[in-house]
């Protein structure tokens, strides 16, 4: 589509002078931020039809809730699925966060959302934590291709915004406000965010802070996703019994 500004040109030329387009210039963000979406070929086959529950307990249970690994993972998949027919409606007000162990399907449940919300033609960014702070540690660099201000808008403004592996790390200072202005963000301007963390809800504090933990509450309803193993491994080894040779 063709700039209405600039004709495509990318420069706007007034008298002697030319200037960076506005409107490509954002549009360039958007493309560069969109493309840090970590949703790999993979990813992109992730859907709620596939979502296994056989690898969730029916006899294990929730010590907290009470509640068997399999409703809790019933649960937090019907939360999905409601969340997004109310996000595609216009009527998400609030997010999730999908909590459990490591390999126990919270990144495969936030992708489903993801590819839901994607084939029906809405904007969605997914970003694994750790590497959105690269990108932006990145772009203090006198040739990096954008600034801190535009990648954090962008997140910040996108309709639906994904956080993979949040929590996971011991952060710096500084990591802690860039998270705390990007959610905060979010709050105050009703935006909805989905979020999914190995660390229990209950220990965040530690890692990002109480004005961070504060508003992550405030912004999602927390699921916990509980498994006897690592589903990831139960997968590999049913491929290895496959093979024959």
């Amino acid at each position: 589509m063709e700039c209405s500004q600039c004709g495509g040109r990318g420069l706007i030329v007034r008298g002697n002078k030319a200037y960076l387009c506005p409107t490509c210039r954002r549009r360039k963000i958007k493309a560069r931020i969109l493309a840090l979406s970590k949703l790999t070929p993979q990813m992109r086959e992730y859907t709620f039809d596939r979502f296994d529950f056989r690898f969730y307990s029916p006899y294990l249970r929730d010590e907290e809730k009470g509640i068997t690994y399999y409703e809790s993972a019933r649960r937090a998949v019907e939360a999905a699925k409601a969340f997004v027919r109310d996000f595609l409606a216009g009527k998400a007000e609030e997010g999730l966060i999908f909590t459990g162990a490591v390999g126990s399907g919270k990144t495969f449940l936030a992708c489903c959302i993801a590819n839901a919300v994607l084939d029906a033609g809405k904007e969605v960014l997914f970003l694994v934590v750790p590497d959105f702070l690269d990108e932006i540690r990145a772009s203090y660099d006198e040739e990096g291709a954008f600034s801190e201000q535009e990648i954090l808008l962008t997140a910040k403004t996108v309709p639906l915004l994904i956080l993979d592996d949040l929590g996971a790390f011991t952060y710096s200072e500084w990591a802690r406000q860039k998270i705390y202005s990007l959610l905060d963000y979010r709050l105050n301007h009703r935006l909805p965010v989905v979020v999914t963390t190995n660390v229990r809800l209950e220990d965040l504090g530690e890692s990002l802070g109480e004005r961070t933990i504060s508003r992550l509450i405030a912004l999602c309803r927390p699921y916990r996703l509980l498994v006897e193993h690592d589903i990831r491994m139960l997968l590999r080894q049913e491929k290895e019994a496959t093979r024959r040779f």
